[in-house]
């Protein structure tokens, strides 16, 4: 698999990272949890913006930052505003998005920012002036209601791998048991097929439960636990995935 390596952590190698979210609302909490996480078992740590109360204040975002960069020193740290249409919970405009991507530039502690591939009309574009900026960039997708056909799920995967992310995401709900079955099949296809682009998938929901450890074994380079806060349905508590994990590695040497 294609390795992207940040702060001494490979990403597409080996055991999956494991990323914990901050789903915080006020400054306090968020700064509480990001501070805690940093001394957890998580490699990477997802600043839900979303989430946060004052997205909209440019200078309480920036405070936030601040934090972060005296925090996670050996930690990744991915930056993410998810919308409403792919299952967050607000809604920027073009221009406050605009402004967040520059104040985790500015920030110079952002490892990685989370870009929502199909909500913008030029993607390409976008992406390059995100690296352009020092960002790298995971280009994401999210179905919260289904999982596409097999044939959706290949094209979606290409399309976002064509757009020259450093990472490419998509997460889907499976309906039944096959779906989650499609889900990994198309991450060890895409695996095979763009060898040097780091892919990390998960099936959600307890159907999907399975897809969030067996990474290692399909393809996927990072999965998502929760602390007090899940971002998504089918989430495992992050302490009992690492040990899972760990116990998946030791037995896949």
């Amino acid at each position: 698999m294609g390795e992207l390596k940040i702060k001494k952590k490979e990403i597409g190698s080996g055991r999956p990272l494991l990323c914990v979210p901050v789903m915080e609302e006020r400054t306090k909490d968020v700064v509480r949890e990001m501070r805690y996480l940093s001394e957890s078992c998580a490699d990477m740590i997802e600043w839900r913006v979303d989430a946060y109360g004052q997205y909209g204040d440019c200078n309480a975002v920036r405070e936030v930052l601040e934090r972060a960069a005296e925090l996670f020193k050996d930690r990744i740290f991915l930056y993410t505003f998810r919308s409403r249409k792919q299952g967050g919970l607000a809604q920027a405009s073009a221009e406050q998005l605009k402004d967040l991507y520059d104040l985790a530039a500015e920030s110079g502690c952002v490892d990685l920012a989370d870009f929502e591939y199909f909500e913008e009309t030029h993607p390409h574009h976008r992406i390059r002036q995100l690296k352009k900026k020092g960002l790298r960039v995971v280009a994401s997708h999210h179905d919260f209601e289904r999982t596409p056909e097999t044939e959706v799920l290949r094209m979606l995967l290409e399309q976002m791998c064509e757009g020259e992310a450093d990472i490419v995401k998509l997460a889907v709900m499976p309906q039944n048991e096959e779906d989650v079955l499609r889900l990994l099949d198309v991450t060890v296809w895409f695996r095979r097929k763009y060898p040097d682009t780091p892919l990390i998938t998960m099936s959600m929901g307890r159907l999907g439960s399975v897809s969030r450890l067996c990474g290692e074994i399909f393809g996927s380079c990072v999965t998502f636990g929760s602390h007090e806060k899940p971002s998504a349905p089918g989430q495992y508590q992050m302490d009992r995935l690492c040990g899972m994990l760990d116990m998946i590695h030791e037995s896949n040497q």
